[in-house]
């Protein structure tokens, strides 16, 4: 892993979307040795061009690009109307007079992908799928690094084939948006330490563990499971250099292993945060709201004007399993901890 991605430690940090990938929190990431990576999934692409230019400014060293996989969903206007009345109450506690848009842009990947090439990205990750095989060697061919997602073997050995690099196998434990995209999530709860030895059992490529995964204990044990490194998201948004609202950073610090739920009211897509009011509320609305991305677009505005007004209840707190586990320390520190962590626990090992 080390070797295809230039980096001098098997550690990712994910590309959470949502502003918590700063530019200065990614260059931080990729000089401490690991690889930094932007969240794009939201961004347009003038937005992603501009982040790009302001990594580079502060780093030399190998980073990386998460895009997600489009998809088009057919938009039924009575469905919206039934959503949005849900959540006319949310907009009138936070003043919100305007109701948003539920369209979503069919352009946005393809423009996404050229600023890749245009900026020669050195690794581009994808989440929500797996690009076309066309798509990855083309971007293969420029030199770029392409990392998959997957919550199952199945969609491990879908990456394989189209022709993936790496390939980041997400156990349920993790944070934020579940990568699931073969079967229904309910079919791929499938835990990290049982995921990851399946997964390198049944593939050739290189593995990357994620979910629950905090520090060196975390690192090592998915080494000995048969990763090839690791990818870590909520530990490190509550480091100092996260774009993460300190609301959302607070509750992290705050909050406990049995605090999150895996729900979709936010987005149309499950994820995992920690529970709140709006999570209780909206929870019994699940199965009937809008899917991604339309509801995400109907709840943008609400989540937020909630961070400018400091108002957890209704902001979308993503966060792993492991909460207790979390720092308020800068990236480089983070680091530095789980590899010092790591490397002792693999000395002891190797003495007994």
């Amino acid at each position: 892993m080390t070797d295809i991605l230039q980096v001098d430690l098997p550690l990712i940090q994910a590309g959470m979307a949502g502003g918590v990938t700063t530019p200065h929190l990614v260059a931080a990431v990729s000089n401490a040795g690991a690889l930094g990576t932007l969240g794009a999934g939201y961004m347009s692409a003038e937005a992603m061009e501009d982040s790009i230019n302001q990594i580079q400014k502060r780093t030399t060293h190998s980073f990386g690009v998460n895009l997600f996989i489009p998809e088009y969903p057919l938009i039924r206007r009575d469905e919206i109307e039934e959503a949005n009345q849900l959540l006319e109450p949310y907009r009138q506690k936070l003043q919100i007079r305007s109701t948003p848009s539920p369209d979503y842009s069919k352009t946005l990947f393809e423009e996404q992908v050229n600023v890749i090439f245009e900026k020669r990205v050195p690794v581009c990750s994808f989440t929500f799928g797996v690009p076309s095989q066309e798509l990855i060697k083309d971007l293969q061919k420029e030199g770029i690094v392409t990392i998959g997602t997957a919550t199952t073997v199945e969609e491990a050995m879908i990456n394989e084939e189209q022709g993936i690099d790496i390939v980041v196998a997400q156990g349920s434990e993790a944070g934020g948006h579940r990568g699931t995209f073969s079967a229904s999530y309910e079919n791929a709860m499938v835990g990290t330490m049982a995921l990851v030895p399946q997964i390198v059992d049944d593939i050739r490529i290189p593995v990357i563990a994620a979910g629950g995964i905090m520090d060196g204990r975390g690192m090592t044990a998915a080494l000995a499971l048969g990763a090839e490194g690791v990818q870590m998201g909520t530990a490190f948004v509550t480091s100092e250099e996260s774009g993460a609202n300190v609301q959302h950073k607070r509750a992290i610090s705050n909050s406990s292993e049995v605090d999150s739920i895996l729900t979709s009211v936010f987005s149309g897509k499950p994820a995992r945060g920690i529970q709140n009011q709006f999570i209780r509320d909206m929870q019994e609305h699940a199965n009937t709201l809008p899917g991604y991305p339309i509801l995400n677009n109907l709840t943008k505005d609400i989540r937020k004007e909630a961070a400018v007004q400091n108002c957890p209840e209704f902001m979308s707190l993503w966060t792993g399993q492991a909460p207790r586990l979390s720092q308020t320390k800068s990236a480089r520190d983070i680091i530095a901890d789980i590899v010092k962590e790591s490397n002792t626990i693999r000395k002891k090992f190797k003495e007994f």
